[in-house]
């Protein structure tokens, strides 16, 4: 539990570092589509740093191992998905967004895997 509340509070501080990265050190540098991907990575970096969050609390009784596949998958997607995205937008080479499709599976299978921790927890 406490390492997955502290991959979830460094990759939370990134996000928030991320998105304030696009707003004051990339508005002027990057065109608007450029800067709307990057922001993109940033929203879903943060939702899903919220998903690791979540996950932790439920690493308990039946619920650990599916609660930390949900962490595993969640932490994957923002390297897979938010990661392809911030170089995107960062580099213009297209042959990043190849990845960012695998990034949002891993992202689904993270969501199912935390509503299975979910049913397991005694009530």
């Amino acid at each position: 539990m406490k390492a997955w509340l502290l991959i979830a509070a460094l990759n939370g501080f990134l996000a928030v570092a991320s998105g304030a990265f696009a707003a004051h050190g990339l508005s002027g540098r990057l065109d608007a589509h450029a800067l709307q991907i990057f922001e993109t990575g940033a929203r879903y970096h943060m939702y899903h740093a919220l998903g690791i969050g979540l996950a932790a609390f439920a690493v308990r009784d039946a619920a650990a191992g599916a609660a930390a596949t949900a962490g595993a998958f969640f932490l994957a997607g923002i390297l897979l998905f938010c990661g392809s995205l911030y170089l995107l937008a960062l580099t213009g080479q297209r042959g990043f967004a190849f990845v960012t499709p695998v990034g949002g599976i891993c992202f689904l299978i993270g969501w199912v895997a935390l509503g299975l921790a979910a049913m397991r927890l005694p009530k």
